[in-house]
């Protein structure tokens, strides 16, 4: 089961890696918006695997939150961006 937490972090890793790059190169507000919500999910993910793999429940709630705020952050950011964008 090790060798199989392994592989899930280390793609979760990799995944990352290309989320921060997307978020750097970027070409838009919306791709970059687009990024931090895809490096919310990883990181709760990751937490899912720290769960497993402990067996320690008592960080669920931490994971809903940041899911939940997470959810909403990129929501409020891209009609404001989209709000923006049409004033110009």
């Amino acid at each position: 089961m090790t060798i199989v937490f392994g592989l899930v972090l280390g793609m979760l890793s990799a995944a990352a890696l290309l989320t921060v790059a997307r978020l750097l190169k970027g070409p838009g507000t919306l791709d970059r918006i687009a990024a931090l919500d895809v490096f919310v999910v990883i990181i709760v993910a990751a937490s899912a695997v720290y769960i497993a793999i402990y067996r320690d429940g008592s960080t669920v709630p931490l994971i809903a939150a940041v899911a939940l705020v997470g959810f909403v952050g990129s929501a409020t950011a891209a009609r404001l961006v989209e709000r923006w964008e049409r004033h110009r």
